[in-house]
C-alpha cells in the first residue's frame, strides 16, 4: 500500500464521519492556537519590558561615591566635575556625560503661597544620557551653560500645577533662592519610573554652571555617562571605575553601575514566564491528544468488519497499523494547521490595523507542527496497534 492510497482512504474515512472528526480536531485547533499565542504574548511582553528599561537609558552608566573605610565626615572623597572630564578623556566610546547635584527649595507660587520643589543641576548632555522627552519648548544647550544663563526646564506635572498647562509655563519666571529663572521647556521621562529615579514630579532642572553658585563645594552627587553602543557598556563601566579609583584615595569606595543586569534579569523573567505558559498550552494539546485516541478507538470498533475484510484479502498488520496511525496524524495535523492560522491571525491583524508590530516567532510555528505530529503519533499508536492485532476471522464473526 503506497502513501497516496493511505491518504485517499483517510480522506474517505473523514468524509464518512465529518462531524466526528471535525469535533476531534477542534481540541487540537485550540491547543495549537494557544501555543502560538502564548509564544507571541511572551515575546510581546519581553519586548515591552525591555523597551521600558531601555527608555530609561540602555547605554547609561552612572557613578556615585559610596563610602570610605575608616573615613570621617570631613574626609569624605566625593566625585567632582574634574573626575567626569578625566573619564571622558580616558575612556573611549562615550557620547555624553553629565554631573548631577541636587537641592531642595521652597519657591513662591502666588500671593503668600510656596511650594517645595527639587532642583537638579546638570549639563546639557543630561537630556541625552537620561533619554528625556522635551514635550514643550527646549532643553538648555551648551551656550546656555557656558553663558550661565538663568534658564530652567520643569517637569510636566509641575508645569500643570503651577501654570495649569505646559504651554502656559513657557516664558514664566521661577525664583530659586531669590534668583529669577526663565522656564524654557517642559519634559518627562520616556517611561514611568514611579518616583524611583532622581527625577520627581516637582523637579526643576537648571544648568550645573549656575547651580554651582548655590553650592558650598564642587562635589557632585552622581555622574552620568552614555556610550555610543550598548555593547560597550560593560567594558566602559569597568574602565570608568578604574579611572575614578585612580584619582582618589585607595580607601574610597565608588559605585559604577549600569542597566545591563536589569535588562538581563527582565529578559530571563520574561523567558521563564513564556515557558510556564507553554507548559499550560501543552496540557491543552495533551487533552486534545487523548480525545484523538478515544475517537480512534471508537473508529476501530466501528470499522471491525472493514479491518477483517482487508486482512482476509492479504493486508498485513503493518499496513493496518500504518493506516490508522496515518488517520490519527492527519486529524492532528489538520487541527494543528488550523490552530496555527488562528494563532497567527491576531498578531497579523494588529500589524495590519495598527502601527504596533507584535513579534512573531517562526520557531513557534515549527514547534506547533512538530507537536501536532507528535501528539498524533503518540495518541494514535494505541488504536492503530489494536486495529492491527484484530483476528480477521474473529472480526468477521463478531460483525
Amino acid at each position: 500500500m503506497d502513501l497516496n492510497e493511505v491518504l485517499r482512504m483517510a480522506v474517505d474515512s473523514f468524509r464518512a464521519n465529518k462531524v466526528r472528526f471535525a469535533l476531534t480536531a477542534v481540541g487540537m485547533v485550540i491547543g495549537t492556537a494557544s501555543l502560538i499565542l502564548v509564544v507571541t504574548i511572551g515575546l510581546t511582553g519581553k519586548q515591552y519590558v525591555l523597551a521600558q528599561i531601555q527608555s530609561i537609558g540602555a547605554n547609561m552608566i552612572y557613578a556615585e561615591y559610596e563610602s570610605g573605610r575608616r573615613v570621617t565626615t570631613t574626609q569624605q572623597d566625593f566625585l567632582t566635575v574634574e573626575d567626569m572630564k578625566a573619564v571622558q578623556a580616558q575612556v573611549p566610546g562615550l557620547q555624553a556625560a553629565s554631573p548631577l547635584v541636587q537641592a531642595f527649595e521652597r519657591i513662591p507660587v502666588g500671593e503668600g503661597r510656596e511650594r517645595d520643589v527639587q532642583v537638579l543641576g546638570v549639563s546639557p548632555d543630561y537630556k541625552i544620557v537620561r533619554n528625556l522627552w522635551v514635550t514643550h519648548g527646549r532643553f538648555f544647550d551648551s551656550q546656555d551653560s557656558q553663558e550661565r544663563a538663568k534658564v530652567a526646564v520643569i517637569t510636566e506635572p509641575l508645569a500643570d500645577r503651577l501654570y495649569h498647562s505646559q504651554d502656559a509655563a513657557i516664558g514664566q519666571t521661577i525664583k530659586i533662592s531669590g534668583v529669577p529663572f526663565t522656564v524654557i521647556g517642559t519634559f518627562r521621562e520616556r517611561v514611568e519610573t514611579f518616583g524611583q529615579s532622581e527625577i520627581k514630579d516637582d523637579s526643576i532642572v537648571i544648568p550645573y554652571t549656575v547651580m554651582r553658585y548655590f553650592l558650598d563645594s564642587d562635589a557632585v552627587k552622581t555622574i552620568f555617562f552614555s556610550t555610543l553602543d550598548a555593547a560597550d557598556v560593560p567594558a566602559a563601566t569597568e574602565r570608568i571605575k578604574s579611572v575614578l579609583q585612580s584619582r582618589h584615595r585607595a580607601e574610597s569606595v565608588y559605585r559604577v553601575l549600569n542597566l545591563t543586569k536589569l535588562i538581563e534579569v527582565a529578559g530571563r523573567t520574561a523567558d521563564a514566564l513564556t515557558v510556564v505558559l507553554l507548559l499550560i498550552a501543552t496540557v491543552t494539546l495533551v487533552v486534545s491528544g487523548v480525545g484523538i485516541m478515544n475517537i480512534m478507538l471508537v473508529t476501530v470498533t466501528a470499522r471491525t468488519r472493514e479491518i477483517g475484510l482487508r486482512k482476509a484479502v492479504g493486508a498485513t498488520q503493518r499496513e493496518i497499523k500504518f493506516q490508522f496511525l496515518a488517520e490519527a496524524v492527519a486529524i492532528s495535523l489538520a487541527g494543528g494547521v488550523m490552530g496555527i492560522l488562528l494563532g497567527l491571525a491576531l498578531p497579523f491583524s494588529v500589524r495590519f490595523f495598527t502601527s504596533y508590530v507584535i513579534p512573531i516567532s517562526p520557531a513557534s510555528v515549527v514547534i506547533a507542527v512538530a507537536v501536532s505530529s507528535l501528539v498524533g503519533i503518540i495518541f494514535g499508536t494505541v488504536p492503530a496497534t489494536r486495529a492491527a492485532q484484530l483476528d480477521p476471522v474473529q472480526a468477521l464473526h463478531d460483525e
